[in-house]
């Protein structure tokens, strides 16, 4: 793709409307609470509209704006709700288009992305939980077990989730390059 300034103003539109619609979703879910994976979610796909064209930059810039506004619009309130967005969800798409941009087998660094998943669940049980998951939802054994039994979870179905997700994203990735490609410049 040529660098010229038409590419540069496609960049930063593609990136600003990417950024603007991120936001607007993750603080109605995180505002809301009940739509807060909605939020996630769709955040995340806004995300990867730049690096469909392959915008590393501007996804980038995307991810760090739509983050540092989250909190502004009203996430400041209930910032733990971001903090799995911050350090994982809005990241990865990022991380996993420069993967894909090295052409390094993408199976090499599926085990890493697993792990860096782990690692977010386990910051966000000491960060957000304190170290000690309970509540009224499930009767308290379910939870004694999850304390109890925690790193073994996170590394066994933690991972095979990470791993999951992980392949869900791409495809949705390959989805959003498919929708983006229609649009000229």
């Amino acid at each position: 793709m040529p660098k010229n300034k038409n590419s540069r103003s496609f960049e930063i539109a593609l990136s600003g409307i990417s950024c603007a619609v991120a936001v607007l979703f993750l603080a109605l879910g995180i505002l809301s609470g009940w739509l807060l994976a909605t939020g996630y979610f769709i955040g995340v796909v806004a995300l990867m509209v730049p690096l469909s064209k392959q915008f590393y930059r501007g996804g980038f810039l995307a991810y760090a704006g739509t983050c540092v506004l989250a909190v502004i619009m009203g996430a400041a309130a209930k910032f733990w709700d971001l903090v799995p967005f911050i350090m994982f969800f809005g990241l990865h798409p990022v991380v996993s288009a420069l993967i894909n941009k090295s052409r390094f087998n993408n199976w090499i660094f599926l085990p890493v992305k697993a792990l860096w998943f782990d690692a977010m669940l386990i910051v966000g049980y000491y960060l957000v939980f304190g170290g000690v998951m309970g509540g009224t939802l499930f009767p308290e054994t379910v939870y004694q077990t999850i304390n109890k039994y925690f790193f073994l979870l996170v590394f066994t179905v933690g991972t095979f989730v990470g791993i999951i997700y992980d392949l869900l994203v791409s495809r949705c990735q390959l989805a959003v390059n498919a929708v983006v490609a229609r649009i000229r410049k």
